[in-house]
């Protein structure tokens, strides 16, 4: 129960009033040791609560010390504006009933109006590293007073490459007392380089393995012959499947945009969601998504990070993810909070090794399914590897006979650049220079 945590009166009045009684997890794992003060690395599943899990230790340690309001207290770091403007209505949320003040810095707003928020010292600020950046090379941020730093996704914002932003946001950051980590993937090298440079002493966390991300979630493929075969069943799927909500993900903007193109001129009601599009129509699109408007949403892995939509019970991969962890973010949108869910791959010749590496990182067979009404010619490879992969084939090179009219083409001697070795067939020492 959160009445047993050490959590301050106006927090529990304030979880009370949102109809919290029992901490997930990650929270019950989680928030007695960041109210000590340690240093911590956690990782658990999307949709497990984790958001709470650090904001409200730190809203409890500013109620417990109030002080003036002189600078940034708090700084949490987030991939992307959905997920930024989400934990901002966390953050208000659980603070209903506290002095505490919050804001936002992400890209897409107004600059100036951004810069004016800045003046005013919001005790928590929630941002993302491109934008936040900006304003510190504008002279607009000070961060030299920021006693807890959050990063939220850390492996996302690696992958989207904010390394060299994040760590002089970090630097910005001297005098912190407390840093958390949170993910909802183990991550890799860069990840773990940043983790040994950032905390200290920490406590690490795994709330859940990799095989249990998504128990909730029931995980299928469907073999296709080629991208127009990929749009008739997710026609088919959109007008047969029962669900509340759905999100469609591509790999590609173009993707995207073709398929909302077909989508609506089918009937069915979409919106599509990704980089290029103006951040107000991104939040427009979100706000009507979320508020049912529109069942279906068409996605690029932009909105793969920080979406928390009720009712979400459909995930459609148009295009197979590139990683194990991608595909564990897209899914994870759907099998929230104990609810089912149901997660379908659509897999082309091409997808077939992207999705037998991710049932090996995932240590999962998925479900095959069939749609008679579309059962295309290619039903995956004829021979696989013991690794699930396609086997490949490789031609014998067969010896030409006497007399034959084709003969063997003199290798083209090209001009090596100057320089550059002639390297030995083993690949190694330089035998001679140009």
């Amino acid at each position: 129960m959160f009445s047993e945590l050490a959590l301050h009166e106006r927090l529990l009045k304030a979880l009370a009033e949102l109809n919290f009684t029992e901490p997930t997890p990650v929270q019950a794992a989680a928030i007695p040791a960041a109210l000590e003060g340690r240093d911590l690395r956690v990782i658990a599943r999307t949709g497990s609560g984790k958001t709470a899990a650090f904001v409200l230790p730190l809203l409890n340690r500013f109620i417990a010390g109030a002080k003036p309001r002189v600078a940034i207290r708090s700084l949490i770091l987030l991939p992307t504006r959905e997920l930024a403007r989400q934990t901002l209505a966390e953050v208000e949320r659980f603070s209903q009933f506290t002095f505490i003040k919050s804001g936002i810095i992400t890209g897409g707003e107004d600059f100036k109006e951004q810069g004016a928020l800045l003046r005013k010292d919001p005790d928590i600020l929630i941002a993302t590293p491109g934008r936040l950046i900006e304003h510190l090379n504008a002279g607009h941020l000070k961060l030299d007073q920021v006693e807890v730093l959050i990063l939220d996704e850390a492996d996302r914002m690696l992958d989207m490459g904010f390394a060299e932003d994040m760590q002089r946001l970090v630097d910005e950051c001297a005098n912190r007392q407390q840093t958390l980590l949170f993910s909802a993937t183990t991550g890799g090298n860069a990840l773990r380089e940043m983790v040994n440079s950032v905390l200290k002493e920490p406590l690490h966390l795994m709330i859940n393995q990799v095989a249990e991300l998504n128990e909730s979630t029931r995980q299928q493929i469907i073999t296709a012959d080629d991208v127009p075969h990929k749009e008739r069943l997710v026609h088919w799927l959109l007008t047969h499947e029962p669900f509340r909500k759905a999100i469609v993900f591509t790999n590609t903007r173009v993707q995207a945009d073709r398929l909302y193109g077909r989508l609506v001129a089918q009937d069915i009601n979409a919106f599509v969601l990704h980089g290029d599009k103006d951040q107000k129509d991104r939040k427009r699109a979100l706000e009507l998504f979320s508020q049912g408007s529109s069942r279906v949403l068409v996605a690029t892995d932009v909105a793969a990070r920080g979406l928390d939509i009720e009712g979400l019970d459909l995930v459609i991969n148009f295009d197979m993810p590139r990683s194990g962890d991608e595909y564990l973010h897209r899914i994870g949108r759907t099998g929230r909070a104990g609810e089912e869910g149901l997660a379908i791959s659509l897999i082309c010749h091409n997808d077939w090794n992207l999705m037998s590496s991710v049932e090996r990182y995932l240590k999962q067979t998925f479900e095959r399914r069939v749609i008679k009404e579309l059962k295309g010619s290619y039903q995956g490879p004829k021979n696989v590897k013991a690794s699930g992969k396609a086997a490949g084939t490789k031609k014998k090179k067969t010896a030409l006979k006497k007399g034959s009219a084709k003969t063997a083409k003199k290798p083209v001697k090209r001009r090596q650049p100057e320089g550059a070795f002639v390297v030995s067939e083993d690949g190694h020492a330089p035998l001679r220079k140009k």
